[in-house]
């Protein structure tokens, strides 16, 4: 199973897109921290939890990042001046 992509081409069959993301940036416990000017100690920086959950946000970003590439192959592939014409290429295709 290909997940409807054979060798660049579509065969039909619905896409599936397996997609990673990094882990969301945390501190658990403070760090120690140097004024570079100074090069005396600093105030330790404080625990910092961004999000609980980022996969909400992380679907949206993948789906956008999905439609891009496939107007990018649709404009490769059919091409034209404007949409309507890109449509009716397509309509003839």
């Amino acid at each position: 199973m290909a997940g409807g992509i054979e060798g660049g081409m579509s065969n039909g069959e619905p896409l599936v897109i397996t997609c990673t993301m990094k882990a969301i940036p945390s501190l658990s416990k403070p760090l120690n921290s140097v004024n570079l000017v100074t090069k005396q100690s600093a105030k330790a920086e404080s625990s910092i939890r961004s999000d609980v959950c980022a996969v909400p946000a992380a679907g949206i970003v993948a789906e956008a990042a999905v439609a891009i590439e496939l107007a990018k192959a649709l404009k490769e592939k059919f091409g034209g001046d404007s949409f309507e014409d890109m449509k009716k290429n397509v309509d003839i295709y």
